[in-house]
This record gives structure tokens, sequence and C-alpha cells, in this order.
């Protein structure tokens, strides 16, 4: 069976034979490929002016079918994102690129510090109710590689913050909506001071990073029972108490 067979794409041409994927779950692989794309391109894996595989190299690729690929490219193409070249294929537009439309100025303050926090609990629990709502296998499966880092870092008394970041990056993917990834992209480094102080923290007297390790844990069961309210909150929580504990519960005033 083809990969477009496999898909609902007919083979043959004959669709009162083969049966398409419902308009539903066709809108839904569109969205996927488009974010996946998105993600790709801004990450720096096809960089400006260079050249994208082709549809059978990208479906094949992404687990879907060819025209679920064309879809989505066209889709990127609309934005300008992407463009064609008659016979050569599509290549990513230099001026339509993600890669530098989003970013913001480095941390040089403890109260910029506050200020991240501040921001990313206002996309955050949102990022991970909507992940509760939309996750599919891969993206659970993305969550748990995170939080299987995280628990064997943690049973060797350890912080690994590359494996928090990515665990809190994986939910904002599986949110399938490419604006809060692109946020917490801009926001890498900025988050990577807060969380390596965090991690600090965790390994004073108290020991706290069962608990944190406690709480991702708790975020990914609801995402992955699809507990959207739950997910959110639990999310909620867990920024603040990291908030708190890396600033002892005392938060700057931040009034002009």
């Amino acid at each position: 069976m083809s990969v477009d067979e496999a898909n609902g794409a007919p083979a043959n041409g004959d669709a009162a034979q083969t049966p398409r994927p419902e308009r539903g779950k066709a809108t839904k692989l569109v969205d996927r490929v488009f974010n996946q794309l998105m993600e790709r391109i801004r990450a720096g894996n096809y960089p400006p002016d260079s050249r994208l595989p082709g549809e059978h190299e990208l479906a094949s690729l992404l687990g879907v079918s060819r025209p679920i690929v064309r879809d989505a490219l066209a889709r990127l193409r609309e934005q300008g994102i992407v463009y064609a070249r008659q016979g050569a294929g599509t290549f990513v537009s230099a001026h339509g690129s993600p890669t530098t439309q989003l970013a913001y100025s480095p941390v040089k303050t403890i109260a910029d510090i506050q200020r991240c926090y501040e921001f990313r609990l206002t996309i955050e629990p949102a990022a991970a109710f909507f992940a509760a709502k939309r996750r599919d296998d891969a993206a659970i499966q993305k969550i748990a590689s995170a939080l299987a880092d995280l628990r064997e870092a943690t049973s060797h008394q350890l912080h690994r913050a590359d494996a928090d970041f990515i665990f809190h990056r994986s939910v904002t993917e599986a949110a399938n909506n490419h604006y809060y990834t692109a946020s917490i992209d801009a926001l890498k480094a900025h988050i990577a001071v807060g969380m390596h102080l965090h991690g600090l923290s965790l390994l004073g007297p108290r020991q706290g990073l069962e608990q944190v390790f406690q709480e991702h844990n708790a975020i990914y069961k609801a995402i992955a029972d699809g507990r959207a309210e739950d997910a959110r909150d639990l999310m909620q929580t867990h920024l603040e108490g990291s908030r708190d504990r890396l600033f002892e519960g005392r938060v700057l005033d931040l009034s002009f």
C-alpha cells in the first residue's frame, strides 16, 4: 500500500472507491504539518533561500500523504514564508522567514527574570490547556521523553535545565499553535537564566528537586489524560512555585 493510500488519498484517482480522510482530520493534519515546517524553518533547519525537501520526501518524513503536505505548503506560501520556483521546488523566503520576527532584549537584571516569569504565566498555562485538548501520540511521547530525563536527573540529585526547557517547549508544541512555540523559543535564553538559578535553589538544604519533578509529572498526566483545566491550573501553580522558590516568596515591585 502506498503512503497516499495509507492516508486515505486515492492511488488511482477513483474517489468513489477509496475513502478520503474526514474533513476535520485532514484539517488537523494540515495544521500539524504547517506547524512542524514552521518550527523547522524557525530553528534554522531550512535557512532563508534554501530548498525544502520535495513533497514525496516531506510526506514520508512527516508520516502524512502528499495532498496534506501540498496544502501545508500552500498555506506557507500564502503567508510569505516560502516561495515556489518553476521546475525547481519550494524555497524559504528570506523576508518571510519567522526566524527574525520575534526577539526580546537580553536579561540584564533580577527584575527581568521576574518579568520573564510574569510573561510565561500569561502563555504557558493556556498552552497546557490546549495541549490537553489537542495532543496526539507523538506529542505525548515527546513530553514523556523530557520527563524521563528529568526523572533520571532527579534520581541523581541533579537539575537539568535543558530537559526542563524541552519539557515546557514540548507542551507548547502539543498545543498545535506555533505562536506559543515561537514565543518560548524567543524566550529560551531568558528562561535558561531563571531555570539555572531555580535549579541552584533546589539543591539547597530543603532539596526541592523531587517536588519539582512531581509538578512536571502532574502536568504531563493531565495533558495525557485530556484534563485541560487541570493542565492549565497545574502549569500555573508550577510556574508560580518556581518563581516563588527562586525569589523566596519576595517578588519585586515592578511599578514605575
